[in-house]
């Protein structure tokens, strides 16, 4: 056989592994590396195969059929199999694609060069930022935050490295500054500090942003807009302009070109640098600092899409029609909207932490003010769930001409469950009244595996903090939450991540009440809100007859059904209690999913137990073998090596299913 032969032979077998390792390896196999792993098993096994036997001796020149059914190529193309499967098992261990619940990969539109190239770009700037954490001493000092997180030389390390890491890393800083429920005061000192110096876009560039998403030239849709920004940011900026069709003032908010794909990049840069600080200080992963990357990194995706936002105004507007709380939400002009420009209702006015004169003007009570304000937000949380998730004194304005109080940006917006409203309800109420059960009965419906702690300890630990405030005056919000934040913490539970934004939100509000009324309480006001809400809810049936009659008859209509069959399931369940039929059971199998993951487990388990058989009753037979001196030990150690083939191939498989499932979680 000549060397030709013996290349086709290379190829028939390669194409014969490749078959073989992706049945034996499972569904939802990456081609590319399918073909690596087969290309590189074969190469080496056959450079192996090569050098060992096939060089000087007759095997290529002697007869094919003879060859393939050599014992010494059955081991050669036994050896690409199991290598092969063995170098997928390692590509799937350093794979950093995420898979879906079916095992399939998410795929992305660009091709394999391009991942390639912005891969290497993301592990360059990855490896820029952890040099300027590390030679800012972050490595150093998260070694001495692990008890005590108030250490100002860690405070400053993390300045340091947010600011000069620059852009993505800035902003978190300034998110992270607003969170005093988690930070200590130091913390919040330092990173108050940051500064982000965004140049504003250039003409040109509003032109281009312009021409792309208007569906008619510029001059059609503005009969008047200032090329001069308003505000800049890094995400977008606002100019003025007047719509030629109705004449109004409106403000336009622009993104900026590219922010999306930079924002991508460096955000899952930053939440790897989260998971690293993480990995390094226990203090910093119960603090949940990869957790706030990802939740920054979220809500910021969602700050880029004007489409959300234009829709979050709507859905608060639409929630304060009908509100006593007089709240003026600025119009959003869908049709010259998308998710790149926003056109609103522009606000002339001033921030109510820069409305002296407004307030002299309009003659308007700061208590009332205020009031008005905080009893807003609370109807938007805990009534109907959307609330303003970040009102700062930049985004509550005070209107020049009518005084009215005005809510801007709502870019971030946080969304409450019935469970989470009642719970934080139970949460205010109870430090209201300073009483540590009510506290926990509301934090028990706010975070997430309230059972696993003892009651009793937590409500101490609750005590100890409200005794703190009980006879205190002037107790600052953001103390008082951070203080039960630490107790949560320290009994290992966790807020969800919607009760943790209306956590801050509640904490920014306050700092925004205490602009407008120092002596502004919001606990107390917390309490008169429930007790008002509560009477309000009593009159209603009286003052909206007609509204209680209608809502009264879609209730008997929704639960009429069900009455009308209850007599006869009673009478049902009577006669099999007379019978003696009646039994309680409860199947696990009755959940689809529970029943999948049993089927799942013990089909692993049988292969397990398949493969270990395998391999035990394989060793068995290899030692026998070594005692007999006859022809039939040649058998055994046959059949011995096939059983260990057959053993590894199985192991390699479980393997890689395993590693799948920890990427699926």
């Amino acid at each position: 056989m000549s060397g030709l032969h013996f290349v086709i032979q290379v190829l028939v077998f390669s194409i014969i592994i490749f078959f073989l390792s992706g049945r034996l390896i499972g569904s939802q196999v990456n081609l590319f590396r399918r073909i690596l792993s087969v290309v590189l098993s074969v190469a080496l096994t056959t450079f192996v195969f090569w050098y060992t036997y096939v060089r000087g001796t007759d095997y290529l020149t002697g007869d094919v059929v003879e060859n393939v059914m050599n014992v010494t190529t059955l081991l050669w193309v036994g050896s690409m199999l199991l290598l092969s499967m063995l170098f997928y098992l390692l590509f799937e261990l350093f794979d950093p694609i995420a898979i879906d619940q079916n095992g399939a990969r998410i795929k992305e539109r660009k091709s394999f060069i391009m991942r390639m190239i912005q891969q290497w770009r993301r592990q360059k700037r990855l490896r820029q930022v952890v040099q300027i954490a590390v030679t800012n001493g972050i490595t150093r000092t998260v070694k001495y935050a692990r008890n005590r997180d108030n250490d100002r030389e860690l405070a400053i390390a993390l300045r340091d490295t947010l600011e000069q890491c620059g852009g993505i890393f800035i902003k978190f800083g300034q998110v992270l500054s607003t969170r005093k429920e988690l930070f200590s005061p130091v913390f919040i000192d330092e990173l108050e500090k940051l500064q982000q110096n965004v140049k504003p876009l250039t003409e040109e560039q509003v032109n281009a942003v312009l021409l792309a998403n208007l569906a008619q030239p510029v001059e059609e849709v503005f009969s008047y807009f200032s090329k001069e920004p308003l505000a800049a940011a890094s995400i977008g900026q606002v100019h003025k302009a007047v719509l030629r069709s109705t004449n109004e003032q409106v403000a336009v908010k622009l993104l900026r070109p590219d922010v999306k794909e930079i924002m991508r990049d460096d955000l899952s840069i930053l939440v790897e640098f989260a998971q690293w600080v993480s990995s390094k200080s226990v203090w910093a992963e119960n603090l949940g600092f990869r957790d706030l990357a990802i939740g920054f990194a979220s809500s910021l995706m969602e700050e880029i899409d004007f489409h959300i936002e234009a829709r979050n105004t709507q859905q608060v507007a639409n929630v304060l029609r009908g509100s006593e709380y007089k709240v003026h939400i600025p119009k959003i002009h869908t049709q010259y909207s998308n998710a790149n420009i926003l056109v609103m209702e522009y606000v002339e006015g001033k921030s109510v932490a820069q409305a002296d004169a407004l307030y002299e003007q309009f003659r308007i009570d700061r208590h009332l003010l205020a009031k008005n304000l905080f009893h807003s937000f609370l109807e938007q949380a805990l009534v109907s769930g959307i609330f303003h998730a970040d009102p700062h004194p930049g985004n509550i304005y005070i209107a020049s001409r009518s005084g009215m109080m005005t809510m801007l940006d709502f870019g971030a917006v946080g969304r409450l469950a019935e469970k989470q409203q009642d719970g934080l309800k139970q949460f205010l109420i109870g430090i209201a009244l300073s009483d540590a059960a009510v506290v926990y009965e509301g934090i028990a419906e706010l975070v997430e595996n309230a059972a696993e702690v003892d009651e009793e300890e937590m409500e101490q630990a609750i005590g100890q903090v409200l005794l703190k405030i009980t006879y205190a005056e002037n107790v600052h919000t953001d103390e008082l939450i951070y203080s039960i934040f630490s107790i949560v913490r320290e009994f290992g539970l966790h807020f969800y991540p919607s009760v943790s934004t209306a956590l801050r939100a509640l904490v920014t509000l306050d700092g925004t009440l205490s602009t407008i009324d120092p002596k502004f309480a919001i606990f107390e006001e917390a309490r008169a809100f429930s007790s008002h809400y509560i009477e309000a809810s009593m009159k209603r049936p009286f003052k909206e007859p007609l509204a209680t009659k209608n809502r009264l008859e879609e209730e008997l209509a929704l639960i009429l059904p069900a009455i009308r069959k209850i007599p006869r399931r009673m009478n049902r369940m009577f006669k099999k209690m007379e019978s003696g039929k009646v039994i309680l059971h409860h199947d696990v199998f009755s959940d689809k999913h529970n029943a999948m993951f049993v089927m799942q487990l013990f089909s692993r388990f049988v292969l397990l137990f398949v493969g270990i058989t395998f391999g035990i009753i394989s060793v068995a037979l290899l030692a026998i073998s070594q005692f007999m001196h006859t022809a039939y030990a040649i058998y055994l150690n046959t059949v011995a090596y096939v059983g260990l083939f057959l053993c590894a191939i199985l192991l390699v498989r479980l393997s890689i299913q395993a590693i799948r499932d920890m990427k699926r979680m």
